[in-house]
């Protein structure tokens, strides 16, 4: 574990330090745009049968008498749930003797009625155009909506397995820079794309690149950032995602056009892609992989920036290989998937921190659905998540210092998954509880991202941290994927959904109890490192218990 020695010589807390964590976060802000933008572009708008009646100008003038607009509709479209008009049916001709007075719902029958063969006519006062609108997925189509969602989450899932494996093999900063690339690309082009089938392509790439760029941004950040900053650096790049729900909020506030607004977000990441050719690689992934002059480069660099050229002047090939000589000596051997799960030491870890992830994409879809139950303003609601977020991680960081890691992780998760059990005693009349409660838990689910995140990144060596990264993000996106499944056990018992998704991060974060703690110790290299851990914190473990048995004799 040299390297930590030498970052702290050309400086693990420096103005290099900052430019990065403010050219990384930046990205990340806007990066949660486009997971959540479809809450937007997808809205489904109050919608009805085109009726020549009501939407042909000709068909109007020749209508007998001079019918007002409510009465045209009232012949026209059947009513549907709460007498609104139906929004999938239309009569088959005019119904007037539905304007008699004496009419009753009798008056009409499902044969007279017919889907709406021409169309449909949508309500634009709140968005002038969704996805939605523009392919008509309402009715026998509304499945294709949260199709569209769903491959979404399924292209984060695939981006996670391919660009965790890649950025240990290729580097953390080629991978980060194709990923804006790619978002940039394909997003802009989802806003243009002709079809439904096109889009759903295009938003696939985009979550492959959104999965890239959240992986490699964490790690740059921990493998550049000393011990004692690791926390913090960690915290403000949650802090992004917070801040990205109150930006997409805002952005679509103003942007009410789905193809206008899906630019609006992407559009962004091509500057991203340009500056991204600054960002130094990671000089940890570099020596470990025995790229030492391109490493020694990079440190001499951020040295430069961090005003201490002369302890960067007096790094050489030598020095490096004089510091680093344990760490390459057996840190190049090939890590793969199989390194993670069957090396000892390595599968606890790795079984407990996938739980962990899926615990948090899991629990934060079933806090999400519960909290949209809370009002109908989505605005507001989706500012309302990201408001409620920042105090929570805020308090995240003072916990990691204060407390650790592995409590804060236990912590979190029980704290989300007890607000959720508890909102299944609460009578649906106590809105105020209810809400309190759902907020705490959203709270609960923040802190959980940010801890895990942190714990994640000095779990497991260099040589192998960002497979497990990668690993974790497909956990955490499959519980995302089975999240709403859940609701579906609504239909044998109202609160058999609340109890699943209560129970699974309680019983994920008792297990977290397992995890062994990391607080203020180095990012281990290899997976020696992580052995040698193991063993000081058994050797620790026998003094204590052999001095305590002393003491009572």
């Amino acid at each position: 574990m040299a390297f930590s020695e030498l970052l702290d010589r050309v400086g693990g807390l420096g103005r290099f330090q900052v430019l990065q964590m403010v050219v990384l976060v930046v990205p990340i802000t806007w990066l949660t745009t486009q997971s959540m933008v479809e809450n937007f572009s997808a809205a489904v708008p109050s919608h009805r049968c085109w009726a020549p009646l009501l939407d042909n100008s000709t068909a109007q003038a020749s209508a007998s008498g001079a019918l007002n607009p409510q009465a045209l509709l009232a012949v026209s479209i059947p009513p549907g749930l709460n007498q609104e008009p139906h929004p999938c049916l239309r009569f088959r001709q005019p119904q007037w003797q539905l304007l008699d007075p004496n009419a009753t719902a009798t008056n009409w029958s499902e044969a007279a009625t017919e889907p709406c063969v021409d169309g449909w006519v949508y309500d634009r006062s709140v968005f002038t155009s969704t996805i939605v609108m523009e392919w008509d997925l309402v009715c026998d189509s509304q499945a294709l909506k949260p199709m569209a969602q769903s491959i979404y989450l399924a292209g984060i899932l695939v981006g996670a397995a391919v660009c965790g494996q890649a950025s240990d093999r290729f580097g953390r900063r080629l991978v980060l820079t194709w990923s804006y690339l790619q978002m940039a690309a394909s997003g802009t082009a989802a806003a243009f794309a002709p079809t439904f089938p096109v889009y759903c392509l295009f938003r696939f790439l985009v979550a492959f690149a959104v999965a890239g760029v959240m992986m490699n941004t964490i790690t740059l950040l921990m493998e550049w950032t000393s011990v004692q900053a690791r926390a913090l650096a960690m915290t403000l790049n949650s802090l992004g995602f917070s801040l990205g729900q109150v930006l997409m909020a805002a952005v679509a506030y103003g942007v009410r056009d789905w193809a206008l607004l899906q630019l609006t977000i992407s559009a962004p990441f091509f500057l991203c892609f340009v500056y991204s050719w600054w960002l130094a690689e990671s000089a940890r992934w570099l020596l470990i992989t025995g790229r030492l002059e391109w490493g020694l480069r990079e440190l001499q660099r951020v040295a430069a920036m961090n005003r201490k050229r002369a302890v960067g002047d007096t790094l050489t090939i030598e020095v490096l290989l004089s510091a680093m000589q344990e760490e390459l000596s057996v840190g190049q051997a090939p890590a793969t998937l199989s390194t993670l799960l069957c090396t000892p030491g390595l599968g606890l870890r790795t079984c407990v921190s996938t739980l962990c992830w899926f615990a948090f994409g899991f629990t934060f879809y079933g806090l999400a659905l519960d909290l949209q139950a809370l009002g109908s303003n989505i605005f507001l609601l989706q500012a309302l998540i990201g408001v409620v977020d920042i105090p929570a991680k805020i308090c995240t960081l003072l916990l990691l210092s204060r407390l650790g890691r592995r409590p804060t992780q236990v912590a979190s998760l029980v704290l989300a998954g007890l607000c959720i059990l508890a909102n299944m005693l609460v009578p649906h009349e106590m809105v105020a509880l209810r809400s309190a409660l759902a907020v705490l838990g959203i709270g609960g689910v923040g802190a959980a991202f940010t801890c895990i995140t942190v714990y994640t990144g000095e779990l497991f060596p260099t040589v192998i941290r960002m497979t497990a990264v990668g690993l974790g993000q497909m956990a955490a996106r499959g519980g995302a994927i089975l999240g709403p499944l859940v609701r579906l056990l609504g239909v044998h018992g109202a609160s058999l959904p609340l109890l699943v998704y209560g129970a699974v991060p309680v019983l994920i974060g008792l297990a977290a109890l397992l995890l062994p703690e990391t607080q203020s110790l180095p990012l281990p290299d290899t997976i020696h490192d992580v052995q040698s851990q193991a063993v000081k914190k058994a050797t620790r473990d026998t003094q204590g218990h052999l001095v305590l048995k002393c003491t009572r004799f």
